[in-house]
């Protein structure tokens, strides 16, 4: 039986039943430093994605007069999340949720209640993907928090310089809460491999003691059912093809839908007031990135160096794409298209980072410019929705293709690290059988839900907040721009 491996670890150390049964994998957590380390480090580049990277980013992109709107936005959207994290929200997604253990978590670590008994909460450990290796929890949880920020943040693109920004911030509580905690438990919640190992190693001692031999695969199946619902499903995502990218681009496709376009989209130039702004956070995504894709592997190791290659092919071979392409059809190799297809690589190869190799990863690259391309300009003109900054186009579109193409570029015959094995050899990471169909069914699935989930909970979410405060501002506060209308500042004075 193979076990799929996440970005994510869960419940750390063994029940006392399993220690009882495998004495041999009943060692004290190890918590290694230099995974500690480059953990913290990966943690503080996660951040430097969301700000000032994305913030510049997007703000780059909108009307000078509302420069100062999406930086505030984004700024806001990550100490909000912050704050529900370490109160709820790590809880809700890395802990066993009992009977709804297959779509959420519960509250047993609410507001940091993590200190072992006796103890204190530094001594609280997380797995890793080694047996018998541990990271301190609190900086796992620090990891994930970053994810969790820049996942709300990336909405805000999709509906910019039209939405009331106390209608943003109470938009981002529900939904942190019923979309994003839900599937972050549902896509990277597991037992972590220790429990996994020890489990199927009581299997193979309990020998022809039928009796024992049945408590033990009891026991098994227990703690291989205790992960959330994707995850069981054996769908593959390293760093959050559909937990950050799917997720946020879905929720604003309909948030666009619903709010509505902007006043003259269409008929007045509402072009970028700032190509260099946009360009400094790409770039500053770029080596954000590298924080998200190698950090998810929460180890300083072959498979982290791995990640840190294929987020270097992946993004560059993407801004060449788009680049060429739309070079070709436009006649001009634009600066914004060769951003755009750089974060559209960097967004695709982000699930399958840890699981595909270099050449797979340059191929999805050249895929990602391509198609995200298409559906920046030819789609989005054709259905003529507003997605204000392609959040859609980008990171919806580019995670669906790269959560999809991971369960082809996993296998070892295409240069990948095949599926991870925690229970053929308990106490080591070995490579499990691969079949394509199946692993190519198991990802669609995790699409699909994810698909669903956000989009009806977004929709159902924007809904009851136009109802409480309203959605948009009046058709005089977009005029004269969000920075003065609900700031009252400007971002330039000059």
């Amino acid at each position: 039986m193979s076990i799929s491996r996440f970005a994510g670890a869960g419940l750390a150390g063994l029940t006392s039943l399993l220690i009882a049964a495998t004495p041999a994998l009943a060692q004290a957590p190890t918590v290694n430093k230099g995974d500690t380390a480059f953990l913290m480090i990966c943690t503080v580049l996660v951040l430097l994605m969301t700000i000032p990277g994305l913030a510049l980013f997007y703000g780059g992109l909108v009307r000078s007069k509302n420069m100062l709107s999406v930086l505030t936005q984004v700024f806001a959207i990550v100490c909000v999340v912050m704050i529900i994290w370490v109160t709820y929200g790590y809880s809700l997604a890395f802990t066993s949720g009992g009977g709804l253990n297959d779509y959420i978590g519960g509250l047993s670590k609410a507001f940091l209640n993590i200190a072992p008994e006796g103890k204190t909460i530094v001594d609280a450990t997380a797995a890793t993907f080694s047996n018998g290796y541990y990271v301190p929890e609190l900086v796992y949880i620090m990891f994930q928090m970053t994810f969790a920020c820049i996942t709300c943040a990336l909405i805000v693109g999709a509906f910019a310089e039209r939405m009331k920004f106390s209608a943003l911030l109470l938009f981002t509580v529900l939904w942190c809460t019923f979309v994003y905690l839900p599937i972050a438990h549902m896509v990277w919640y597991w037992a972590g491999p220790d429990a996994l190992a020890a489990a199927a190693k009581a299997v193979a001692e309990a020998g022809a003691d039928a009796a024992k031999k049945a408590a033990a695969e009891a026991e098994l199946a227990k703690v291989t059912a205790d992960a959330g619902l994707i995850f069981q499903w054996g769908a593959l995502d390293f760093a959050g093809g559909t937990v950050v990218h799917i997720n946020s681009g879905i929720a604003g496709l309909v948030g666009c839908l619903v709010l509505g376009k902007r006043i003259g989209y269409g008929k007045e130039l509402m072009a970028p007031h700032s190509l260099t702004m946009t360009m400094i956070g790409a770039a500053l995504l770029w080596v954000g990135w590298f924080g998200f894709n190698a950090g998810s592997n929460l180890e300083a190791n072959g498979t982290a160096g791995l990640a840190m290659a294929n987020t270097f092919v992946a993004a560059a071979a993407a801004g060449l794409s788009w680049l060429l392409i739309e070079w070709a059809t436009k006649g001009k190799p634009s600066l914004l298209g060769l951003a755009s297809g750089v974060v559209a690589g960097l967004v695709a190869v982000t699930p399958a980072s840890g699981f595909a190799g270099p050449m797979g990863s340059l191929v999805l690259g050249l895929a990602a410019g391509a198609v995200c391309f298409v559906f920046c300009s030819t789609v989005k003109n054709s259905f003529g929705y507003d997605d204000s900054l392609d959040v859609f186009g980008i990171h919806c579109v580019g995670g669906i293709l790269g959560a999809l193409a991971t369960g082809i570029l996993v296998n070892t015959a295409l240069g990948g690290t095949g599926v991870p094995d925690y229970t053929t050899k308990p106490g080591e990471l070995s490579v499990g059988a691969y079949a394509l169909g199946t692993q190519l069914w198991a990802q669609t699935k995790a699409v699909l839900l994810t698909i669903a989930w956000s989009g009806i909970g977004s929709f159902i979410i924007y809904k009851i907040v136009d109802v409480i405060v309203g959605l948009r501002v009046t058709t005089e506060q977009e005029r004269e721009g969000l920075d003065i209308a609900e700031h009252g500042e400007r971002a330039y004075n000059y």
